[in-house]
């Protein structure tokens, strides 16, 4: 009975040490790298709080001003009576005590509030339009990860490949149906395979790291390797209106330029209210000797005569909205260029695929399988036989790229239109 237990246990603690192993190892799937940097991300995380601010401060926006209390000691020397002069409230002539209460023009408070809240929400869509950036440079990184990781194995295989060449060279050199160029070639074909899988190694080194960075980790933090790569979406759900209606609706960018519009309008608006004058409500109890003698009330009212400086602000104003709304067009003009161009490449990236792995890597593998069979016979030439080995590899190699130049792609679309596909 001990050793089932036994046995049992390690298997437990293996399986508990695995997991603990994955999770200190991300990287097998791009979601888990976007879970990461949507909780570590110091760039997101700041624009973030900086809108959690702005929300705040439009909760507050509005509210009057602070009472002012203003007090007046009167005769402080006490001129028409024996008493010497003196600071104290009861031992003065009088005192006055003022309390004033400052009121806005009908309607100030209210756009103020208005254009704090629209500000926050230009706050929070910088957020978003920071986030939707960081997550298309992590779907990239993790695109070009996979691709190099795959490249790496298929260089690995190559060089599998070569060696049986080399194997099958030799031992025809040896019964003098080859010539030597021939085994030197693949030498040489071999060295550089071990070249381009050292460059390789380095590439996908570098693209780890740029993870690792995005991530907000450690430059030489473990990551695992890329598993798989996203399917790409239907080509019905790639319509151009579709998603450039999608885009107006839910960019990030063209959020926080409508609410930029927003707070520029209010601001106009409250710049044209500082024509009407705002006023201040006072009221004052008076103190004589021990007790309140008199009671005053205060109303005052400034004068907006320096209608010079307000045109001038108003004037400003204007072109600050104007200026805002040339922004958010020249913005959308621009994104819905950048989705045109992006839908385009992805579906020549898509065509480029189809071709390479559906037509050109089949007839590669069949013209090496013949070429191979005839230089073992001796029909075919060694030069044909590297030819179509390297057409193998070439078409191998266009797959990958094609592949993740549609990931990189899908991922600039989804930053665009504010939302995965």
């Amino acid at each position: 009975m001990t050793k089932p237990v036994s046995r049992g246990l390690v298997a437990m603690l293996a399986l508990l040490a695995g997991t603990a192993w994955a999770e200190l190892m991300p990287g097998g799937k791009v979601e888990e790298l976007l879970a990461i940097a949507r909780q570590q991300s110091p760039e997101v995380m700041a624009l973030r709080l900086e809108a959690e601010a702005a929300m705040e401060r439009a909760a507050s926006s509005g509210a009057l001003a602070d009472p002012l209390l203003r007090t007046e000691l009167r005769n402080i020397t006490n001129n028409g009576s024996p008493a010497s002069p003196n600071l104290l409230p009861a031992r003065v002539g009088s005192t006055k005590y003022t309390l004033i209460q400052p009121l806005p023009f009908w309607g100030k408070r209210e756009l103020k509030r208005e254009a704090a809240a629209a500000g926050a929400d230009e706050a929070r869509g910088l957020a978003d339009l920071a986030w939707s950036e960081l997550a298309a440079r992590i779907k990239t990184a993790y695109a070009q990860d996979y691709a190099l990781l795959r490249q790496a194995a298929l260089t690995r295989e190559v060089m599998d490949l070569v060696e049986r060449l080399e194997s099958i060279s030799r031992a025809r050199y040896a019964g003098g149906l080859a010539v030597q160029q021939d085994v030197i070639r693949l030498r040489v074909e071999r060295t550089a395979l071990q070249a381009e899988l050292i460059q390789l190694e380095n590439e996908r080194h570098h693209a780890q790291v740029r993870i690792n960075g995005l991530l907000a980790r450690s430059a030489h933090a473990q990551l695992a390797d890329p598993e798989t790569l996203r399917s790409p979406p239907p080509a019905a759900s790639l319509d151009y209106a579709a998603l450039a209606e999608r885009l107006r609706e839910r960019n990030p960018q063209l959020f926080a330029d409508a609410a930029r519009i927003r707070v520029a309008e209010k601001n106009r608006a409250s710049t044209y209210r500082n024509r009407y004058p705002d006023v201040a409500l006072g009221v004052s109890p008076i103190q004589t000797r021990e007790r309140v003698s008199e009671w005053e009330l205060m109303l005052e009212v400034n004068i907006p005569l320096q209608q010079e400086s307000r045109r001038g602000q108003e004037r400003e104003a204007e072109r600050l909205l104007e200026a805002a709304r040339a922004r958010r067009e020249a913005s959308a003009n621009r994104l819905l260029a950048e989705l045109a161009e992006n839908l385009s490449a992805l579906e020549a990236a898509r065509r480029v695929e189809l071709l390479a792995g559906g037509d050109l890597l089949p007839q590669a593998e069949l013209t090496f399988q013949s070429a191979l069979a005839g230089y073992e016979n001796g029909k075919v030439d060694f030069a044909t036989l590297l030819d179509a080995q390297r057409q193998i590899r070439k078409a191998k190699q266009d797959v990958l790229k094609a592949q993740a130049e549609q990931q990189a792609r899908l991922a600039d679309i989804e930053r665009l239109i504010g939302e995965d596909l």
